[in-house]
């Protein structure tokens, strides 16, 4: 996951929200500096002391002040004073507790959803709620003992944008119709027919990973963090790479390890990466970042956001895909917005409810690079490997078929003579 600086604050993913106006900003960056880094290093101190070694915390620590552009500057630059209300307080809460929510007086500032007069109907999703933990057989000391809550997150209501079977949920300043219109002009990617690499899939975030047991506990001394890559994103990874190949389309799969020793700049090193693939294997026309989310409502209590298929238990995907509000340096946004719409809606084609709406906001993740660029939250860190590898199963058919089918037609043969 893509997370920030204060996620150990306990207080979710201020990541993901929209641009403050200048003084804002401004203000936001001294408070940042002089009061909640501050706080979060001391909070990381005042852990418990099973934390253990002095080079845990000062990994933490690392953590913490590590953005993904490099720079907390770049934090306060996106924070949320356009939060829709309905997200604050609904299901998918995952704001910081020093981010206030949107102010409901100022209607302008909130973020572009279906306009009521759209002919579009906002779609309403069936939301049906995931069986009751399997695995309650490893208990957990109570001082430790967190709760995990199921959740199907495929979303509805009126501040999502529809496109075929998709949802996407709008952080930006862009018009939901304009948004609508990009997402309509259908998927922008061709299949060359090659046997050469076409899709890169790598993982800014590689040891990220999951809970052990399907429970409705967890471990509060679980960091969710392995450099095991048969534990780890690596491991959905290669879930997504077999599905690929297996429908006879070329893929690279890196499995470095960007963050690990050090979290700090792992997103110069992926940016690094891809560059490398893409002068290899100038066919590469997808670079997918695959990644796990982390949703936490309170100290002791983060989400699982999880569907039934087949009667078997499937992590959620959340796709994010970035705009340019003129600080982002990524002039072909549109273009991985058209591939994030179109993926979406393929894989809700297949499987029903197996997404959350895409999360369109101003972020960059280097996906400045390609034109098929995208970030793919597989479940969260309250899912389990087992469910996180079945969606990327799922998500690695729908897309093959969905490239399958937008392949560049075969030169004709010329008639004889």
């Amino acid at each position: 996951m893509h997370r920030n600086a204060f996620y150990a604050l306990g207080g979710g993913n201020v990541k993901r929200y929209g641009r403050a106006p200048g003084p804002a900003r401004r203000l936001g960056a001294v408070i940042t500096m002089v009061v909640v880094l501050p706080l979060s290093i001391m909070a990381v101190f005042s852990l418990s002391p099973d934390l253990g070694e002095l080079t845990e915390r000062a990994a933490l620590i690392s953590a913490m002040v590590n953005m993904p552009e490099g720079s907390l500057a770049l934090l306060e630059s996106r924070f949320a004073d356009k939060i829709d209300p309905a997200y604050y307080q609904g299901e998918e809460s995952q704001v910081a507790p020093y981010v206030a929510p949107f102010d409901e007086e100022d209607a302008s500032a909130a973020p572009q959803g279906l306009p009521e007069s759209s002919p579009v109907p906002a779609k309403q999703v069936r939301v049906a709620d995931p069986s009751p933990a399997a695995d309650n057989s490893h208990p957990v000391p109570a001082e430790y003992r967190g709760r995990i809550v199921q959740e199907n997150m495929a979303g509805s209501g009126d501040s999502l944008i529809p496109y075929g079977e998709g949802l996407l949920r709008n952080y930006t300043e862009v018009p939901a119709d304009d948004i609508r219109e990009i997402m309509e002009q259908g998927l922008n990617i061709r299949l060359e027919d090659t046997p050469a690499p076409q899709v890169l899939i790598f993982h800014t975030h590689a040891t990220e990973s999951y809970e052990p047991y399907d429970s409705e506990n967890y471990d509060m001394r679980n960091t969710w963090r392995s450099t095991d890559n048969t534990k780890n994103m690596v491991a959905v990874g290669n879930a997504l790479e077999k599905a690929l190949r297996d429908a006879g389309i070329g893929v690279v799969h890196d499995t470095t390890q960007h963050d690990y020793p050090s979290y700090n700049g792992s997103y110069e090193r992926s940016a690094e990466t891809i560059k490398s693939y893409l002068e290899k294997y100038p066919t590469i026309k997808i670079a997918l970042d695959v990644h796990r989310d982390a949703i936490q409502r309170e100290d002791d209590l983060i989400v699982k956001p999880t569907v039934e298929i087949n009667d078997r238990k499937a992590a959620q995907l959340m796709i994010i895909t970035g705009s340019d509000d003129g600080t982002m340096n990524v002039p072909e946004w549109r273009e991985n917005l058209r591939f994030a719409a179109s993926l979406q809606d393929a894989i809700e084609q297949d499987t029903p409810e197996l997404t959350r709406p895409i999360f369109f906001c101003y972020r960059k993740y280097n996906m400045d690079l390609t034109t098929g660029s995208l970030l793919l939250e597989v479940g969260s860190n309250a899912n389990t490997l087992d469910e996180s590898v079945y969606t990327a199963e799922l998500v690695g058919k729908s897309l093959a078929r969905m490239l399958n089918e937008n392949r560049e037609a075969s030169p004709k043969t010329a008639p004889n003579g």
